[in-house]
């Protein structure tokens, strides 16, 4: 199994939305590097964390599963889409979605100050200077030491 660490602003889609949802897809990625993650790494029954960023207090907030794999994201197609993108042909898509489904709530959200704080976690991609990705994968190590933070 994989571990992965997937970002969304709480204003746009937050553990709420997925706890109320319960399966959705994970569209709009528009980076080569997290595209690939997506493509080669996430796997059925894989497991990420839902990470609130762009927020008062940036926070590790719940536990959901890759439930599909990568498949071509629709948003690039649709010229009403902010996802959209002219360069992309159906025949040869360039963007990718996976599907998620709520698994739970942390039992309290891990902030990104007590990531920071945890030397367990100094390799962990999030807390790279200039890392703006939107997923990234987390070593087991790094997964159980979040979890012993909630």
């Amino acid at each position: 199994m994989g571990f992965w660490l997937m970002k969304s602003e709480p204003d746009v889609f937050s553990v709420d939305d997925l706890q109320r949802q319960r399966t959705t897809s994970w569209e709009g990625v528009r980076n080569y590097q997290a595209r690939n993650f997506m493509r080669d790494g996430m796997k059925r029954g894989d497991r990420a964390f839902l990470y609130h960023s762009s927020c008062a207090e940036p926070a590790v907030a719940g536990i959901m599963e890759i439930c599909r794999e990568a498949y071509p994201d629709p948003t690039q197609f649709d010229r009403r889409s902010k996802y959209y993108d002219a360069g992309s042909q159906p025949d040869q898509p360039r963007w990718l979605m996976v599907d998620v489904k709520f698994v739970r709530r942390l039992r309290r959200p891990v902030t990104l100050a007590e990531l920071r704080a945890d030397k367990r976690l100094a390799s962990l991609p999030l807390l790279r200077r200039g890392n703006r990705l939107s997923l990234m994968p987390v070593s087991p190590a790094e997964w159980e030491a979040i979890l012993a933070l909630e």
